[in-house]
């Protein structure tokens, strides 16, 4: 990794979602504009672990640590979580009917910048600023005024995820596959965007099984989980393996 200073420090973590054990133990650290790509098959608990930290209140944590820019994560609510710097997209964006785009992510925005000690952003200037990076995005600039994700595409969904990142300008952020559903072009303006906010301190944590994508993005480390566990830790080589021969993997081929 890049950082010596680690701004998410994660030890032990244990999560429970009903009565399944999704995340048995789960240790890893993420350092301030690192780059980390999380790859397992599907059901290792790879979208537990991004909602649990957020604090989703239907993933319990049972045990374990996770401290996040010096605090105690696991202590803070949701609200609290995405204030400090955290910010977790979903795998299925939700609709949000009756809230218009436009005054969900500036109200978010706001809420970020009073914690940050920044002053509020009015309705103009965040206009301003949501309609350039909407442009970067290749989001019409026609959703803003309209309600969360109503009616938008699977790939429009993606897009108005990556608008709110491109806005809030987290310390970290989780990304669990922000590629799926995007086209060509899509995909290209995550890799565009994801490389401007690391170079501005940004750390990520990126959800993928995609190679090519994993590729362009450049990570730092590469964490294969399986079975609620991290079982291998590597670089882009553990990566272009798994992508070559699947997530069954020898103990020998583990260990190596």
């Amino acid at each position: 990794m890049k950082s010596d200073r680690s701004l998410l420090h994660v030890r032990d973590l244990r999560v429970d979602v009903g009565t399944r054990n999704v995340l048995k133990s789960v240790s890893f650290d993420v350092g301030a504009g690192d780059l980390v790509v999380l790859m397992g098959a599907n059901g290792s608990g790879k979208s537990t672990l991004g909602l649990a930290l957020a604090g989703h209140p239907r993933y319990h944590v049972v045990g374990g640590q996770a401290n996040f820019d010096g605090q105690d994560l696991l202590a803070m609510n949701p609200e609290a979580r995405a204030r400090t710097g955290l910010f977790v997209s979903f795998q299925a964006p939700p609709e949000i009917p009756g809230v218009k785009n436009n005054l969900f992510i500036r109200t978010a925005l706001n809420a970020v910048r009073d914690a940050r000690g920044d002053a509020p952003l009015d309705a103009f200037d965040f206009l301003g600023r949501a309609r350039e990076a909407s442009a970067e995005l290749g989001l019409p600039e026609a959703m803003l005024g309209r309600p969360v994700n109503d009616g938008f595409s699977g790939g429009e969904r993606k897009r108005n995820e990556l608008l709110q990142l491109a806005l809030l300008q987290p310390k970290l952020a989780l990304l669990d596959e922000i590629d799926s559903g995007l086209d060509v072009d899509g995909t290209r303006a995550v890799v565009q965007l994801v490389r401007k906010l690391r170079a501005a301190g940004t750390a990520f944590i990126v959800v993928s099984h995609y190679l090519h994508l994993i590729e362009s993005l450049e990570p730092d480390v590469v964490l294969r989980l399986h079975e609620g566990c991290i079982a291998e830790q590597g670089d882009l080589t553990l990566a272009r393996d798994v992508a070559r021969s699947g997530f069954a993997r020898s103990p020998e081929k583990q260990a190596a």
